[in-house]
């Protein structure tokens, strides 16, 4: 909950607390609900309209500082700062989470300054007023400290270094809606995780998003029930941080790999999917074909390959941009500087 992660972009997950409920088509089929459920005997405990969050131990709480003393051992080996997911089993921004809760977040988060936070939610809407209710609250137990002032920095636009806010965004409909939040809450550092993506998305249409949007990860479905993804639609998002000058990171086709892998063989289940999100399993005859498809709709062949072997590359490459934040660079001026006068 976790030391180490196999998510692609960070080499942490911490996850203060457990549960969640589905705000959106992205979340169909969460990952974390069905892993909630299996850990609990075939019920989602923690999940859904008044669900109960289950806050986690106070060694996993734990895990982040240790993380942090540990940050010049890391940079040794790999010449960056850790990048830590909170949180993969939960959203930060969740009003259903007791405010106290995320106070204590907070507080871990001021106390790792050495590492990057990957805050990533499908709330970002609540995002501020979640932030302004921490420091009332602290302000009227009468506890004007050290987090107390961060915050109060952090509302006035002094945004952490450390704390990469991101939003989750699956189609165009949330991208108009959500993108803008997203550039109202201050930050040093913003990113959209576009996955699963389940259509074309033209991010940079947004008002003030090319030059407030630092990063963009994108990837397929993975698991039962997986949508399929057209290529087309990854491509585009590439080719529109190409040309926007912002990092892209292709994360995974998901389950669906492009092409009809053994046409005709029958090894794998096939589907053919158009540029507007339609899908048609099978995809071999016409008359499965919704009324008035034609070519013009950019139908693509994808087969069931499974995540592993569908893999990460886009067009035969591999894209693991990632952004240098303002952290990024004062640590490299610290090493050059101790390099100089050692």
């Amino acid at each position: 909950m976790s030391d180490y992660t196999r998510i692609e972009w960070a080499d942490h997950t911490w996850n203060p607390w457990e549960g969640c409920q589905k705000v959106g088509p992205g979340c169909d089929h969460c990952y974390a609900e069905a892993r909630n459920a299996r850990f609990a005997g075939g019920i989602a405990i923690n999940w859904g309209p008044g669900a109960p969050r289950r806050r986690t131990s106070a060694a996993n709480w734990r895990k982040p500082l240790l993380w942090d003393a540990r940050h010049a051992a890391f940079a040794a080996v790999h010449g960056r700062r850790q990048r830590v997911f909170c949180a993969s089993l939960a959203d930060m921004f969740d009003n259903a989470v007791p405010l106290e809760w995320f106070i204590d977040v907070l507080e871990v988060w001021r106390r790792t300054p050495n590492l990057d936070k990957l805050v990533l939610s499908k709330r970002i809407g609540n995002a501020t007023r979640r932030l302004e209710a921490a420091l009332e609250h602290l302000l009227a137990r009468g506890d004007s400290g050290s987090t107390a002032q961060w915050l109060d920095s952090w509302l006035e636009g002094n945004a952490p270094a450390d704390i990469w806010l991101g939003a989750t965004v699956v189609n165009q409909c949330e991208a108009d809606r959500d993108i803008p939040k997203l550039m109202r809450v201050p930050a040093s550092m913003r990113f959209l995780s576009m996955e699963p993506l389940l259509g074309h998305v033209d991010v940079f249409s947004v008002a003030g998003a090319p030059t407030m949007i630092d990063w963009v990860i994108a990837g397929g479905e993975s698991g039962p029930g997986a949508r399929p993804m057209h290529p087309d639609w990854p491509r585009s998002l590439r080719d529109q941080c190409a040309a926007a000058g912002v990092p892209f990171l292709f994360k995974q086709h998901g389950e669906w790999a492009p092409g009809s892998g053994d046409f005709g063989a029958g090894r794998y289940e096939t589907a053919a999917v158009a540029r507007d999100g339609r899908a048609v399993h099978g995809g071999f005859e016409a008359a499965g074909y919704p009324a008035g498809a034609s070519s013009a709709d950019g139908w693509s062949m994808v087969h069931r390959a499974g995540k592993r072997h569908a893999g990460r590359l886009l067009d035969g490459e591999q894209h693991d941009e990632f952004p240098i934040s303002s952290a990024d660079i004062a640590q490299a001026c610290r090493q050059a500087l101790y390099k100089e006068t050692a």
